[in-house]
């Protein structure tokens, strides 16, 4: 009996083997901890006085290189990050071109949007925090020099390793996200009607192996990791979900990414058990996905990427001077808006519009939208109804240069629609055809990767 079983197990695994051979998808994956070794300013909240105090959970960083049948190549770094800062994803892209010969869309640069990770000296929010001290500022470049470094030379590696997979994706569900624009945080617990835009899907993507060991596991979610907001480094319920899942499957890297969750808050939160339990739920939802029927996707890798120019209604010496003065404003508000004027005051013009990254990989017929900054839940809403339910959509990619509002919320103003943007270092606010740009080049770039509407002929 017992070779009877053993000899059927051989029989499975080759016939595993077989199709994974047939399947042609090759995939390396590399993981690095970039926990900062010195106690150092925390990003993410201007209102914090000090630097961090030790370790919750460490950071990662993770990649995931996919080739094609055609040996088309891309990779997709996630890190417990803020963001991804311009000057910093610029320079990791073009350290990859020299050693990789990969251009800009063959990489996404995926941060989870933690806010109990190191602030990063070339952010444009550096004006928002209390003002750092030379050894403050020493402490931030070493780090960041290191960072870099790390996540080039993780990538090389993962590109190095690929070996043959097969591609599944599917779509779960989790249900702690609150649109914190339509809900008052303090009022949430006698609600007994959540209000939206939402959107509570958790993209699932999943390589496994000619052994049949799942390699990596790929999932997102739209919501903002502040759970937390004490002084100790963690990812926030995204660590604890990636921590969670490779308890789950011990082979695997676990990689989150932050979709459309710029207006997207875990309520209630500040708690550690919170954290935790927000990151158990989602790992479940996973779970749950991981072992269900899944669609596996075809050996074929498209990619594009442009950068549009988004307009800025730009402020003023005397709109900067009236924030300035205000009393009402709080007084990160006024650093950033200090730093501005004095911007102007030496000589240096407002710039009027800013280069937005948009993305789109097409993974076998799995739509990837990918967008810079904190994009807001209503492109995810709007792409969905266009694409399908069971697209992919990433936010806080490549740049993390301010808040991407819908139009509605552009016009209702808000915090997302306006306030925001002076922490960015923005001289103003987008301008009413932000939606319209966006969409433009979307659809400009599903051409080029051979993406359509559903209802589309």
């Amino acid at each position: 009996m017992n070779r009877i079983i053993f000899c059927g197990t051989v029989v499975i695994l080759l016939l595993f083997a077989n199709s994974v051979s047939a399947a042609d998808w090759k995939a390396g994956v590399a993981k690095v901890k970039i926990t900062p070794e010195e106690n150092m300013w925390l990003a993410g909240y201007a209102a914090r006085t000090r630097a961090s105090e030790g370790v919750l959970l460490d950071l990662w960083a993770k990649a995931l290189v996919l080739e094609d049948a055609e040996g088309n190549r891309g990779v997709l770094v996630t890190a417990d990050l803020l963001g991804f800062p311009k000057q910093l994803s610029d320079s990791i892209r073009k350290q990859l071109h020299e050693k990789l010969g990969w251009n800009k869309a063959q990489i996404i640069l995926n941060a989870s949007h933690t806010h109990s990770g190191p602030v990063l000296i070339r952010s444009d929010l550096l004006e928002m925090y209390q003002p750092f001290s030379e050894q403050e500022k020493e402490k931030l470049a070493r780090y960041a020099h290191l960072l870099e470094r790390q996540i080039v030379d993780m990538v090389v590696e993962a590109s190095q390793s690929l070996e043959p997979v097969i591609l599944e994706a599917a779509n779960g569900i989790a249900r702690f996200q609150v649109n914190r624009r339509n809900n008052t945080e303090g009022k949430l617990t006698p609600l007994t009607e959540l209000k939206g835009p939402n959107d509570y899907s958790v993209p699932v993507l999943k390589a496994t192996n000619a052994s049949g060991q799942i390699k990596a596991i790929v999932f997102g979610y739209a919501c903002h990791p502040t759970t937390l907001s004490i002084y100790l480094w963690s990812g926030d319920y995204p660590g604890f979900a990636q921590a969670e899942l490779e308890k789950y499957y011990p082979e695997a890297v676990a990689m989150f990414f932050q979709g459309a969750g710029g207006d997207m808050n875990p309520l209630p939160r500040h708690t550690i058990p919170l954290a935790r339990q927000y990151g158990i739920t989602l790992a479940a939802a996973v779970d749950r996905t991981l072992q269900e029927k899944m669609k596996t996707l075809p050996p074929a890798l498209k990619f594009a990427f442009k950068e549009v120019m988004l307009p800025l209604d730009t402020f003023s010496a005397d709109d900067l001077t009236k924030i300035i003065q205000s009393t009402s404003q709080p007084e990160f508000h006024k650093r950033c808006a200090k730093a501005l004027l004095n911007r102007y005051k030496d000589g240096e013009p407002p710039f009027r519009s800013y280069p937005y990254s948009v993305q789109i990989w097409n993974i076998g017929g799995l739509p990837l939208f990918i967008f810079g900054g904190e994009l807001t839940v209503g492109y995810a809403v709007h792409l969905k109804q266009k694409y399908g339910e069971n697209i992919f959509v990433l936010g806080y990619t490549n740049d993390e240069k301010g808040y991407i509002p819908t139009l509605t919320i552009l016009k209702e103003g808000g915090y997302e629609g306006a306030s925001s943007q002076m922490e960015y270092g923005l001289p103003g606010i987008w301008s009413q055809d932000i939606e319209t740009i966006i969409y433009e080049a979307v659809e400009e770039l599903t051409k080029q990767t051979g993406i359509s509407s559903p209802a589309a002929p």
